[in-house]
């Protein structure tokens, strides 16, 4: 580093850049893919409801987050076309076009996503009630600061992401420090790998590692969460320090959190939130004793500094809270503190799950439901035939899979569920796009209904003899037969 200018930090800059807009190409296409059946116009939990629910009363409207379908009316064609105006601007700045030019080019395409997305998120209910959805746009909002190619980036830039990143994995690790008895007692990844959302191809393998690997596993998560985000600002030394050691220092975090992210996306489904954190954690890559005169040909121009000083003194004023709450007795997880998701409080898995409840719906065409032959609808990614090897779907985002994870958590069932049961009763096509597979193939059935299941993965005896991968066993009827008008 070098006053403003963290000359160093080129490779950190282009993989922010490229990495942050391909996950906003990813977040966009998982949009146009499912909004419309989850949350348009005909949707469970239609957009357009609680737009109006919003334009009732000023209160009402101040409690939505900003998002250009308040003034732009909603309709699924206009959210077609956002969406595939953000698949255009990602793949632009993926492809290196718009950081050709000078620094507010990338800047308005990065602020275009980020605000694009954001309208998205801020109607998108439940479904998109995940920490990674804040997390792309805090990510977004800052890379768009990030400058061009033929200047250093700022170095106020670049902390700023260390300081993203360090509230992520301090923040975690917080969570499940004052969490379930599980992290303390180093239990905790015994279950996780079975009980968790969406398992992927290697996650039964990893649940059958032996015991004292799963107690490394959550020593080597404590250390990666609670000990090394401090080792991300070292490089600051080098301000005043000679000597590359505060870069190698940092290079080293992040190449920790970089690697235990890579063991979460080898055993799980997590959507970007793995991609996220190791896109993120380059800010902290840096390699000056390799460095050669092909880097930026000028230094930084005095409105950019002004610009990158402003955002800095913002984020300064807005991170009391969540630094507030990282040592608060009661710590807040993904949650933002400002209507525009700006410097957020992250968080996951304060508490892991020991058993693995899942609700699977059954139709039929019988008349008598009483003495009727069940079929199972069958989802992308949560578990359901015992013999499918999971799949990977990760950055991928399948958002009703993941919420019928959570149903069985609940006191309750949700209304998108109920509406969710009468969409396949009517047979709607685009919401059986959602699913795997619909057993009656377009046709009506005459009743649906839920029952629960309790899975665990098969041992290595139990797959050998039966080739099935997960064991389970029925425990109740959550919904009783419902049947549908013909």
């Amino acid at each position: 580093m070098d006053g403003f200018a963290a000359v160093d930090f080129e490779l950190a800059r282009q993989v922010l850049q490229r990495g942050v807009a391909a996950l906003f190409l990813i977040a966009f296409v998982s949009t146009l893919n499912q909004f419309r059946p989850l949350l348009g116009e005909h949707g469970l939990l239609p957009a357009p409801e609680l737009l109006r629910w919003a334009r009732s009363s000023k209160a009402r409207a101040r409690m939505l987050r900003p998002t250009l379908f308040r003034w732009w009316r909603y309709t699924d064609r206009r959210l077609v076309a956002l969406c595939w105006s953000g698949i255009a601007v990602a793949a632009t700045l993926v492809a290196g076009i718009p950081q050709l030019g000078p620094p507010w080019v990338p800047m308005l395409c990065f602020l275009a996503l980020w605000l694009g997305y954001l309208s998205i998120t801020s109607i998108g209910q439940t479904f998109y009630g995940f920490g990674w959805e804040m997390l792309l746009c805090e990510a977004g909002f800052l890379a768009a600061f990030l400058g061009s190619d033929d200047q250093p980036p700022p170095t106020a830039v670049i902390v700023l992401l260390w300081w993203l990143l360090s509230r992520l994995e301090f923040g975690a690790g917080m969570i499940k420090i004052r969490g379930g008895r599980e992290w303390r007692d180093l239990t905790a990844l015994t279950y996780h790998h079975e009980t968790q959302p969406m398992p992927g191809p290697l996650s039964r393998q990893a649940h059958l590692l032996p015991r004292w690997f799963h107690e490394l596993e959550v020593i080597g998560n404590h250390f990666a969460q609670l000990v090394v985000p401090w080792l991300l600002f070292v490089p600051l030394l080098s301000l005043w320090v000679a000597g590359p050691w505060p870069q190698i220092v940092g290079t080293s975090a992040a190449a920790i959190v970089i690697a235990t992210q890579l063991w979460l996306v080898a055993t799980g489904n997590f959507a970007w939130l793995n991609w996220s954190t190791i896109v993120i954690a380059f800010s902290a890559v840096s390699f000056p004793w390799l460095a050669s005169g092909d880097g930026p040909s000028r230094g930084i121009p005095l409105y950019w500094l002004v610009v990158t000083c402003a955002v800095t003194l913002l984020y300064a004023v807005l991170s009391w809270w969540p630094l507030r709450n990282l040592f608060a007795h009661r710590q807040l997880m993904n949650a933002s503190f400002n209507r525009w998701q700006l410097a957020n409080a992250y968080g996951a898995f304060g508490t892991v799950t020991k058993e693995r409840i899942e609700y699977v719906i059954e139709g039929t065409t019988d008349e008598d439901p009483d003495a009727a032959t069940w079929r199972e609808y069958a989802f992308k990614g949560k578990p359901g035939d015992v013999r499918r090897m999971p799949r990977q779907f990760a950055p991928y985002h399948l958002r009703l899979d993941w919420l019928m994870w959570f149903l069985p958590l609940g006191r309750s069932l949700e209304d998108w569920f109920t509406r969710l049961l009468v969409r396949l009763l009517e047979a709607d096509p685009p919401t059986l796009r959602l699913l795997a597979h619909d057993p009656f193939d377009g046709a009506r059935p005459s009743w649906v209904r839920v029952v629960s299941y309790r899975y665990r993965f098969a041992s290595r005896a139990e797959f050998r003899r039966t080739q099935e991968r997960w064991v389970r066993d029925r425990r109740r009827t959550v919904v009783p037969a419902i049947g549908g008008v013909r």
